[in-house]
Formats: C-alpha cells, structure tokens, sequence
C-alpha cells in the first residue's frame, strides 16, 4: 500500500472511530427531525454503506454518481414506511451487515456494473437499511419529521463517499488503484466482522 493510500485509510478510520457501535439506541422521545438525523450516525454498519454507496458511485462515474445515491435513499424510505407500519423482514439486521461486506467488495474489485445493475444492487440492500430505521422510530413522533432526517443524513454521507472518490480519481493511476482497493478492504473487513458477529 503507497503512503498516500495508507494516510488516506488512517483518515477515513479516524472520521468513522466515534460511531463503532452497532447497537442502534434510541434517540430520546418522539420522531424529531434531529432523532431521524442521528439515527444513521448511531451503528457503523449504516455509517459504512451509505459512505460506500457514494465512493461506489464515484468510482463509476457518470450518470451513476446521482443515480445510484438517489436510488438507495429512495428505496430506503420506502423501507422505512415498511418498517414504520410493522411489516416484518426477516434478517434484516443480517442483510445490512452483509450490504457492507458487499458494497466493500465492489469497491475493492473496481467492478463497474451498468447503472441499472448498480441501482438494484444498492436499492435492494438500502430497503433493509431503511427498514431498520422505520422499526427504530421512536414512540409517538411523527414518521415523516423522522424520515427526512434519515434522509438527509443519509444524503450527506452519500456526498461524503462520493467527495472522497471524487477526490481519489485525482490521483495517478496505481495510486487511485490502491488507495480506492484500501477503502474496500477496510469496509469489507468490518462488513465481514459485521456479518458474523465480531464487530
């Protein structure tokens, strides 16, 4: 690994250190907007996969740099209504889990998938994610103050991952190459950990 990839890496584990629990606590009473903006910020799990989607976008560029984002925070609201209403999913917990080994994996192989591949895989996994929040609301707020929340941190973190693709893409080549095969190793090693219950 070059220093310029390792001191990235360092950079990038040193932001996401203060949100390494899993657990997703509640946020005080009520559907705040501040409740459903914090949420995402609660567990690393939902940290890494939306900051993974927007390097995942980066890295393919082109129409995918809003389409993929766009299309995990729509799927993802549409999770959290499911889970808001009480609809049951089965390992949900296990599929987000795996989302970050996943988009990790991606991200690390530098697959460039067409734009509607890419979609579904993002949409399918953000469903879960948004399930998770939507389940987690807190008693007695109100759903939509609490989704726009969600939806707004979930967007910022989105335009984190692609900010720092964006800014990988300017590197040279084999440091672009390994500094972008860093931050998928590092996400797919906690996705890993994730998964089978270590992290």
């Amino acid at each position: 690994m070059s220093r310029t990839a390792f001191r990235l890496l360092m950079t990038v584990a040193l932001l996401l250190a203060p949100s390494v629990a899993f657990a997703h606590p509640g946020h005080g009473e009520g559907g705040s907007l501040l409740a459903g903006f914090i949420h995402p910020f609660s567990g690393i799990d939902h940290l890494l996969a939306m900051t993974a989607v927007g390097l995942f976008a980066a890295n393919l560029g082109g129409r995918a740099l809003w389409a993929v984002p766009a299309t995990f925070v729509a799927m993802m609201a549409l999770g959290g209504v499911f889970g808001a209403a009480g609809v049951s999913l089965p390992f949900a917990e296990t599929a987000i889990a795996l989302s970050v080994l996943v988009f990790g994996f991606v991200i690390f192989s530098g697959m460039t998938p067409p734009v509607l591949a890419a979609m579904a895989l993002v949409g399918i996994f953000a469903i879960f994610h948004g399930h998770a929040h939507g389940t987690e609301m807190p008693v007695g707020g109100s759903g939509v103050v609490y989704g726009i929340g969600f939806m707004v941190a979930t967007t910022l973190l989105h335009g984190f991952g692609i900010t720092l693709g964006l800014a990988i893409r300017w590197f040279d080549d084999v440091p672009r190459r390994r500094a972008m095969q860093a931050c998928g190793v590092a996400i797919a090693l906690i996705g890993a950990g994730l998964t089978i219950g270590l992290v």
